[in-house]
């Protein structure tokens, strides 16, 4: 599957599961955060799409997705990120 396919893949993940994912840019990598009590993933716009889909998927990390549906090419990319995080 190809990279934008995966991110958009991660983007209806994330509104299944009601977590926010917020795009900026600035001078940082990005990952999970609270904002204003609400769990959400922030994304850094200006990193390149490889990176962002490690945040993305090393974020995902921490939610059990054991029980949801997810197309198998993202589940194969998030247990590789999980793999390297070992």
């Amino acid at each position: 599957m190809k990279n934008d396919k995966l991110y958009a893949e991660f983007e209806q993940l994330g509104e299944r599961l009601g977590i926010k994912i917020v795009k900026g840019k600035g001078d940082f990598v990005g990952g999970i955060c609270m904002i204003h009590d609400q769990t959400v993933i922030v994304i850094n716009k200006m990193k390149p799409l490889e990176q962002r889909l490690k945040t993305l998927a090393s974020s995902f990390l921490e939610y059990s997705l054991d029980d949801i549906y997810i197309v198998p090419a993202l589940r194969a990319y998030i247990d590789d990120i999980r793999s390297l995080d070992l």
